[in-house]
């Protein structure tokens, strides 16, 4: 796996809390971007998905809105 990963997320969300660990289970490094310190980062979360909910993940350039594991592991090519 060699795309890289990056996770919008705000310190309140037990979704965001819920996706980083899935990730750091299974050992895949991410960038975590958190949207509610950083304007910037959350308006261009917003311009890749559509949406102002967290978490929503960048896995090389393929956006996954939400914590959806199996869309996740699909992009990552795990099972």
């Amino acid at each position: 796996m060699s795309a890289q990963v990056l996770i919008y997320t705000t310190p309140s969300c037990p979704y965001c809390q819920a996706a980083k660990r899935f990730l750091r289970e299974r050992g895949v490094p991410y960038r975590d971007i958190d949207v509610s310190r950083d304007q910037r980062a959350a308006m261009e979360m917003v311009r890749k998905s559509g949406q102002m909910g967290v978490p929503v993940l960048d896995i090389g350039g393929r956006i996954v809105i939400g914590f959806d594991r199996s869309k996740i592991n699909a992009l990552l090519g795990m099972h």
